[in-house]
């Protein structure tokens, strides 16, 4: 009697556990997306290669970019407040999606397990714009790499940014590399190569 109950209780609670899983694959809440992309190029202090960067960038997305500038005086690198030092554009929504895919392209859909971090971020760089599908290459920009950073995160992450009431993703609602990996793969059609 006691082995049946024991019996009982390990198939209730399989059968819990189980039904557990199904509800959170059912749950809108836990389905992940693209929030934004972020196209980097840094250039250092050539103003020369900032501006090829600028165009290349407008030419990519379609929209101008932003300057980004130095914080810190560090007189070893020759760098000053305010000094612009690189430009990057940031997509959000169905744009960002659509130029995710040409930039996955671009990598043949091929990306490596480091390049996923904890929190269900991706980075990649692309060595030469020129691989882009759609994107020609043009004499005044030469050849240039740019980095791309892919941002995803699950209904709910509002609450980290907000101004009031500001909290923490708890842990069981953060999104694990394994997480990230499996969306990619499904989502775009990735092949993850493990190193």
């Amino acid at each position: 009697m006691v082995k049946q109950m024991a019996v009982t209780v390990a198939s209730r609670a399989k059968l819990a556990e189980a039904g557990k899983s199904e509800a959170r694959q059912d749950n809108v809440m836990r389905l992940l997306k693209v929030t934004k992309i972020t196209l980097n190029i840094g250039a250092g202090k050539s103003t020369e290669k900032l501006e090829k960067g600028v165009k290349l960038l407008k030419a990519i997305a379609g929209i101008p970019p932003v300057k980004t500038v130095t914080n810190k005086r560090i007189p070893n690198w020759g760098l000053r407040p305010g000094l612009p030092i690189g430009c990057k554009i940031t997509l959000r929504k169905t744009e960002s999606v659509e130029l995710l895919k040409r930039l996955l392209q671009a990598r043949d859909n091929k990306l490596a397990e480091s390049q996923f971090d904890n929190e269900g971020n991706v980075s990649f760089g692309i060595p030469e714009y020129i691989d882009i599908p759609g994107v020609n290459y043009d004499p005044a920009i030469g050849i240039m790499g740019l980095e791309v950073c892919v941002t995803i995160e699950r209904p709910g992450f509002r609450v980290k940014k907000r101004k009031i009431m500001k909290r923490k993703i708890p842990p069981s609602h953060r999104i694990t590399r394994a997480e990230a990996v499996g969306f990619m793969k499904e989502k775009f059609g990735v092949t993850v190569i493990s190193g």
